[in-house]
């Protein structure tokens, strides 16, 4: 009888802890939508928004990076209750073409600065780097407060040029410059498509300075190694060219590629990345 008093008195303790735990791990992704291209057809954005939507909600998403997000896409996903983003387009620094844009909870983190850089040799304006011939290429960031630790952290997300092999390579060497310049050594989250393989000069280059959370991960990698499906069901996914870089005071405990799909669809031609992670 005493040991039944005793716990029926501890339970709401328990259950207080329990919650406080819970509530202090962040949900963080990285997720390529791609573009609202009408060529795609079947697989265009009118089409699968509202699976990108979904997929967002049911893994519960705190705070994610997205890559080649036009800003109608952004205002799209900007539907769902509770969620800001900033982000400015990297053609003209507002909103023309992609944005590499953070998303965020807003009754779970405080924004407390932000801005962009673009990959090139000039970085505080619009333009292309290097041997990049197609696209400006920018990093977004920001510094935010989670409301419920009262942690602060900072969180860049960007997207590497596909075609120069030099400009990807030179921009390994320009996000950790900027890192630096920015975050110094306060706590630090990066996400991005880096259309890079692990063994490439600018993945090593980042991996030096933060770590790779698919190696770091207290519980086995999730789902398939690779991230890039190319709209195609049975693609062998196994070339991994999107991550999730953290600083060495986050404990990542869960990291998986995600594959969900209807219809045997993908919502978008890349798979999203998913960690679960806690601030020391």
């Amino acid at each position: 009888m005493k040991k039944l008093f005793l716990l029926i008195f501890l339970l709401p303790f328990i259950t207080e802890v329990t919650v406080a735990q819970k509530s202090t791990t962040l949900n963080i992704a990285s997720y390529n939508i791609r573009y609202n291209n009408k060529g795609d057809g079947i697989n265009a954005w009118p089409n699968r928004k509202e699976n990108v939507k979904a997929l967002i909600v049911f893994h519960e998403f705190d705070i994610f990076g997205v890559q080649e997000a036009l800003v109608d896409q952004l205002k799209n996903i900007a539907e769902l209750p509770g969620y800001a983003y900033i982000g400015k387009g990297r053609d003209d620094g507002l909103e023309g073409g992609e944005h590499s844009a953070i998303f965020y909870k807003k009754d779970r983190f405080k924004l407390l600065k932000s801005g962009d850089f673009w990959l090139s040799e000039t970085p505080d304006k619009p333009g292309k780097g290097w041997d990049a011939t197609c696209c400006n290429r920018i990093s977004s960031w920001g510094k935010f407060q989670d409301l419920v630790t009262k942690k602060e952290f900072f969180f860049f997300n960007v997207h590497f040029d596909h075609q120069g092999v030099e400009a990807r390579r030179q921009s390994g060497f320009l996000m950790v410059k900027k890192i630096k310049e920015i975050a110094g050594n306060a706590t630090t989250i990066l996400t991005g498509d880096f259309n890079s393989t692990p063994d490439t000069e600018q993945i090593k280059t980042i991996q030096a300075h933060l770590n790779d959370s698919h190696n770091i991960t207290k519980q086995p990698p999730y789902g398939p190694e690779g991230t890039f499906n190319a709209f195609k069901f049975d693609a062998p996914m196994t070339v991994r060219i999107d991550y999730i870089f953290v600083t060495k005071n986050i404990d990542v405990l869960k990291y998986g590629v995600l594959t969900d799909a209807k219809e045997q669809r993908y919502p978008s031609d890349h798979q999203p990345v998913l960690i679960k992670a806690t601030i020391k």
